[in-house]
C-alpha cells in the first residue's frame, strides 16, 4: 500500500490543512479535529482504500485505519505541517473534567505534580546509574580514572539530567496543563543561565526594573519549575485572548517567557525554593524524631499504594530531598524494601508449594522483584490473588525499613529500588544490605508459615498461571459479556474492525486474552494489541473514547514487545476515577485478522477472568 498517498488523500478530503486545528491517534484511527466540518469529503474518505471507516463524534472527526494507522500518520507528520499531540485547548478539550472542590484539591495538586515528574524519573534514574558506573570504575578498575578528562565529559552526561532538571519539569507540567512546552522551559531555563549564575555569585545586589532579586540557586531545584510552567500557561492563555491574530506569532510567545521569566527571578524561584525547604524539613523531623516507625511503616504501605497508583505521588519529594539535604533518609530505603518483601513472599511460596511448574515461576518473580525491581507481576500473579503471603510483604516491609533507618541508609543519587543500584547509598551500602537481607528473610519466613496450600483453589490460582492453549481466547476480566453490536462506538458496533465480544467490567485488572505477542500497547494504556501464537490479531480497547484521559486512570503491568500468557495483567483500570470524569468503560475485544480461521466467541453471561470464550 502507498501509505504516502493515503495519507495525502486522507489530508485532501478533511478540508485541507488549512483546515486541521489538530490531529492525534489512538490504536485504530487518526482524530481530527477541524475548523469547519463541513469541508469534510465523508464519501471519499470512506471510499479510500485503507479507510475501514468514519466517524464523526465528541467534536472530533474520526478516519478509522485499523492496522494502517502509523505508517499512515507518520506519513502525515513528515509530509504536511499538521499539528499534532493531544487535545488541550479549551475548545477542543470535550472530557468531563471534574470540578475543584476543597475535598479533591489535594488530588489535583498531587496528580499535577506527578504528572509534571513522572516524564522526568527515567531521565534522572539513568543519570543516577550512570553515576553509579562511574563510582565503581573509580573504586574498583581505575582510581586515576577521575584526573581524566573523560572521566569530566561522562560527569557532564551523567549530571545533565540533575542540573537541568527545573527545564525537564517545566516541560512535564507544561504538558500535563495543556501550554506549549517551549514557553515553560525557556523561562525556567533563565534561571540556570550563566548570567544570572555570576551574579549570585558575585555577592553583589542584583535587580530587576528597581525590584530586587534573591541570589539563589536553582539548579536540580523543582517547585520552582512548576510554578513558572503554570504562570506560563496562563499568560499565554491570557495574551491568546487580547493579541490579534496577526501578531499572535509575535508577541505571544515573546510575552509568555518574559512574564513567566521575570516571575520567575522576583517571586516564584523564591516561593518555590521555600516550599521545598519546607518539605525537605518536615521529611527532616520525621527522619529525626520517627525514622524507623516513618520507613517501616511506609515500606508496609507501598504494596497497596502501588495497587493504587498512589506511590507515584512520593517521587517529587525524593527529588526535593536529593536536592535539600542532598540524600534521601526515608523514601529509597522504604520503597527499595518494598521490592525486597515481595520477592521473599514469593520465595516463602515457592518453598512452600509442591506444585512444580507454580515453583519454579515463584522463583522466577523473587528474582525480577529483587533484582530488577518489577513487582508488579509478583503482587497482582501471587502475593495478592494467594492474600496471605502480603502479611509477609508488609511484614518484611516493616522489618527491613526500620534497621534500615536505624543503620542510617541514605540514598544521595536517583535509581532503581533493586540490587543492582546499591551503589547510590554510597558510604551507607553497609546498611541497606543488611536491611534487604531481614526484609527477605522476614517476608519468606512469615509468608511460609501463613500460607497453605490448600488455599490456593482453582479460582484463586495466580492469573499468570492460566492453563490455555496457543488456540483459546479467554475473558479479559472479571466481568458481564455483551454483544459487540450493543457498543456505543459506531466503529465497534458496525464491526468495522472486525468481530468480537464487549464487556462491563467487574474488576480493575484487563490482562492477555490469549498466548501471544504484546505488539502494540498504547503508553495512555487504554488499548493493546496482541499477536497470537497461531497469528491471529486481537485488539483490546478499554472504553469508549478513553484516549482523551491522556493516560489518567490506567497504569501500565507490561511493555511493548514482550511475550505474554493469556490472563497476565497488561494494564491496571481505576474503574471510579474514570467513571466520575464521566467515560463509558464498556472494553471491547476485537478479532482484527482472524488469519482465516473460523472464530466464534461467547458474547453474554458473567465470566471470570480467565473463562474459556472460544465456542
Amino acid at each position: 500500500m502507498d501509505y504516502q498517498k493515503l495519507a495525502a488523500s486522507i489530508i485532501q478530503n478533511v478540508g485541507g490543512v488549512d483546515n486541521i486545528i489538530l490531529l492525534t491517534h489512538c490504536m485504530t484511527r487518526l482524530r481530527f479535529n477541524l475548523k469547519d466540518d463541513n469541508l469534510v469529503n465523508k464519501v471519499a474518505l470512506e471510499d479510500l482504500k485503507g479507510v475501514v471507516g468514519v466517524i464523526s463524534a465528541g467534536g472530533q472527526y474520526m478516519v478509522i485505519l485499523g492496522k494502517n494507522l502509523l505508517p499512515v500518520y507518520e506519513s502525515i507528520t513528515k509530509n504536511f505541517a499538521v499539528k499534532t499531540g493531544a487535545p488541550v485547548a479549551e475548545n477542543l478539550d470535550n472530557t468531563t473534567k471534574e470540578p475543584l472542590t476543597w475535598k479533591n484539591v489535594g488530588n489535583k495538586i498531587v496528580g499535577f505534580v506527578s504528572a509534571a515528574v513522572t516524564p522526568v524519573v527515567p531521565g534522572l534514574v539513568a543519570g543516577g546509574m550512570l553515576k553509579v558506573v562511574i563510582l565503581l570504575i573509580v573504586t574498583f578498575i581505575d582510581p586515576a580514572f577521575n584526573k581524566t578528562t573523560s572521566y569530566q565529559l561522562i560527569s557532564a552526561i551523567a549530571d545533565a539530567p540533575f542540573y537541568f532538571m527545573p527545564v525537564l519539569v517545566a516541560y512535564g507540567a507544561a504538558n500535563k496543563l495543556g501550554a506549549t512546552p517551549v514557553y515553560a522551559m525557556v523561562a525556567t531555563a533563565a534561571l540556570l543561565h550563566h548570567n544570572f549564575i555570576d551574579l549570585v555569585v558575585s555577592g553583589k545586589p542584583i535587580t530587576l526594573m528597581g525590584i530586587g532579586v534573591r541570589p539563589l540557586s536553582y539548579g536540580t531545584s523543582l517547585l520552582p519549575a512548576l510554578l513558572i510552567a503554570i504562570v506560563a500557561y496562563y499568560s499565554e492563555k491570557f495574551l491568546n485572548k487580547i493579541v490579534p491574530g496577526i501578531f499572535k506569532s509575535i508577541f505571544v510567545g515573546m510575552g509568555t517567557i518574559f512574564i513567566a521569566g521575570s516571575l520567575g527571578y522576583l517571586i516564584l524561584g523564591p516561593i518555590g525554593n521555600m516550599l521545598g525547604q519546607i518539605i525537605a524539613n518536615i521529611f527532616m523531623f520525621l527522619n529525626t524524631y520517627v525514622g524507623p516507625l516513618a520507613v517501616g511503616l511506609l515500606a508496609a504501605a507501598l504494596p497497596w499504594l502501588v495497587m493504587t497508583g498512589m506511590h507515584t505521588a512520593l517521587s517529587p519529594f525524593m527529588l526535593q530531598l536529593l536536592d535539600k539535604p542532598g540524600y534521601d533518609p526515608i523514601l529509597r530505603s522504604a520503597f527499595l524494601m518494598h521490592n525486597m518483601a515481595e520477592g521473599g513472599a514469593n520465595i516463602g511460596v515457592a518453598l512452600r508449594t509442591k506444585d512444580k511448574e507454580f515453583k519454579s515461576e515463584c522463583w522466577s518473580l523473587a528474582v525480577g522483584c529483587i533484582v530488577a525491581g518489577v513487582t508488579e507481576p509478583a503482587i497482582y500473579g501471587v502475593n495478592l490473588k494467594l492474600k496471605k503471603p502480603m502479611y509477609g510483604v508488609m511484614a518484611g516491609g516493616f522489618a527491613g525499613g526500620m534497621v534500615a533507618s536505624l543503620l542510617g541508609a541514605k540514598a544521595y543519587i536517583m535509581g532503581y529500588s533493586n540490587i543492582l543500584a546499591l551503589p547510590i547509598f554510597g558510604k551507607t551500602v553497609s546498611a541497606i544490605v543488611v536491611a534487604i537481607i531481614i526484609a527477605i528473610v522476614v517476608a519468606a519466613a512469615v509468608t511460609y508459615f501463613v500460607y497453605q496450600e490448600g488455599t490456593q483453589t482453582a479460582s484463586s490460582k495466580p492469573k499468570s498461571a492460566i492453563k490455555a492453549s496457543d488456540q483459546d481466547i479467554v475473558a479479559i476480566a472479571d466481568a458481564q459479556l455483551l454483544p459487540i453490536t450493543t457498543t456505543k462506538d459506531p466503529a465497534f458496533a458496525d464491526k468495522t474492525l472486525g468481530d468480537g465480544v464487549a464487556f462491563e467490567l467487574h474488576s480493575d485488572l484487563v490482562c492477555a486474552p490469549a498466548n501471544g505477542l504484546l505488539a502494540s500497547l498504547y503508553p495512555t494504556g487504554h488499548a493493546f494489541g496482541l499477536i497470537t501464537a497461531s497469528e491471529v490479531e486481537i485488539l483490546v480497547h478499554i472504553g469508549i473514547d478513553t484516549v482523551k484521559a491522556q493516560g489518567e486512570g490506567f497504569e501500565l503491568l507490561a511493555k511493548q514487545d514482550q511475550e505474554v500468557k493469556a490472563g497476565q495483567p497488561i494494564v491496571k483500570v481505576d474503574r471510579q476515577k474514570l467513571k466520575q470524569a464521566g467515560y463509558d468503560l464498556t472494553t471491547v475485544l476485537v478479532i482484527m485478522d482472524a488469519k482465516d480461521q473460523q472464530i466464534k466467541l461467547l458474547d453474554h453471561g458473567n465470566v471470570k477472568m480467565g473463562a474459556k470464550l472460544n465456542l
